[in-house]
């Protein structure tokens, strides 16, 4: 097999040790120099001169965890790196040792046979820690709201039966009222505003309860982590903003599509970049992003047909887009959702708007140019002559003649 980099290294990488292999050929024959390094900084410096000793081009490691990181860093702007995905480069089962990781990356480096993975600049990767740990924040905040309930629900109090949110500005209100000692409903109902005051013997008889010390110090306790979660997601909010700056134009291509706001544009660029060129063509990254059928086919049959894990920060935003983006009327993606709900159901139907979503933002971001929306309907005007000679064929076998005149 043909060598394509003679000169390469493999890296095992681990929490406290990266074991590097590098691999010298020399015509047919090779060797290998094998070297353990600790993962501090010093250690990985140390890494850096042992590599350009033996004066390494390219090197690949495994996509561990978090730990492949500070190594990246540190290399990245001396050689040529690839990261590999862990299940597409494994070894033959039962030679399993450090070592022999290294040595299996090292060959596979220099025949060319490891996959790159997608690494985003430093800029976007910084952007993607944001914007996913904002997600996390947000899921937090969920749960906390939930438990919130959940205590009402334990205190009999049926606030959530009356008013649509439980945490806006009268069930703040009734909340710290609560919290605060007081338990009689006519004046709890008295915190309330706006329309729920028209509510006010619903929400009287909702807030007949039994609230114990107990149930007002779980209130407040949920009230206090929602209270610093929303000045944390606020905080990234902030720092989201900054960053995008020198992708500002990029986020405003990306809002003329229906269903994408400013938080689905920053986790976009965040996950894929401004840079299209990393992607051979927009089916690619649909696949990365997982949103195109996987291929399982034995013996002439098709097995499965489900759609693989990808990217899955990405995904789950680009399907939450799809179902806003289906309720914008006289649209492009509103008429695929329903003409693929009929035959396919909403859950297959919703996955490919999404698709038709990313693939939309691949050609966004890599000529420049704004959404084009086909209308609402593109489909029955492709399909116009299909569906007539269905129909007439139809009319044929059950025994007219068709003649077919344009209407005035």
């Amino acid at each position: 097999m043909e060598v394509l980099y003679p000169r390469c290294a493999g890296l095992d990488v681990h929490k406290a040790t990266v074991v590097a292999c590098v691999r010298l050929a020399h015509g047919p024959e090779s060797e290998h120099h094998v070297q353990t390094f600790g993962t501090t900084t010093g250690g990985l410096l140390r890494l850096l001169d042992f590599l350009q000793q033996h004066g390494c081009t390219h090197v690949a490691m495994e996509a561990s965890g978090v730990y492949w990181k500070p190594i990246w860093h540190v290399l990245e702007d001396s050689f040529a790196l690839t990261l590999g995905n862990a299940a597409h480069i494994k070894n033959v089962p039962g030679r399993k040792t450090d070592v022999n990781d290294a040595m299996w990356l090292a060959d596979l480096m220099a025949h060319g046979l490891i996959r790159a993975s997608f690494v985003p600049p430093t800029p976007i990767q910084e952007l993607r820690a944001l914007t996913r740990t904002r997600k996390q924040l947000v899921r937090e905040q969920v749960s906390h709201v939930q438990r919130v309930q959940k205590v009402l629900e334990d205190a009999n109090i049926k606030m959530s039966s009356v008013m649509t949110d439980v945490l806006g500005k009268s069930g703040r209100a009734i909340l710290e009222a609560i919290i605060g000692g007081e338990s009689d409903p006519e004046k709890l109902a008295d915190l309330a505003v706006g329309k729920l005051r028209r509510k006010r013997d619903a929400l009287v008889e909702s807030l007949h309860g039994r609230v114990t010390a107990h149930h007002r110090f779980l209130l407040g306790l949920h009230l206090a982590q929602i209270a610093a979660l929303d000045a944390g997601i606020s905080a990234i909010e902030g720092e989201v903003s900054a960053q995008l700056e020198p992708f500002r134009p990029a986020v405003e291509l990306l809002k003329t599509m229906p269903g994408i706001s400013d938080t689905v544009a920053h986790v976009i660029l965040a996950e894929i970049g401004i840079d299209m060129t990393r992607f051979a063509d927009a089916s690619h990254l649909r696949s990365w992003a997982g949103l195109c059928p996987r291929n399982d086919e034995s013996a002439g049959k098709r097995r499965s047909t489900r759609l693989r894990k990808g990217a899955p920060w990405l995904k789950t935003t680009l399907v939450q887009a799809a179902w806003a983006a289906v309720a914008a009327k006289d649209s492009y993606l509103r008429g695929q959702f329903l003409r693929l709900k009929a035959r396919r159901g909403p859950k297959k139907a919703i996955l490919a708007v999404a698709a038709s979503m990313i693939t939309a933002c691949y050609y966004m971001l890599r000529d420049g140019v704004v959404y084009h929306d086909l209308g609402i309907d593109y489909f029955g005007l492709a399909d116009k002559q299909k569906t007539t000679t269905r129909l007439v064929r139809r009319l044929q076998g059950l025994g007219y003649d068709v003649e077919l005149k344009p209407a005035a």
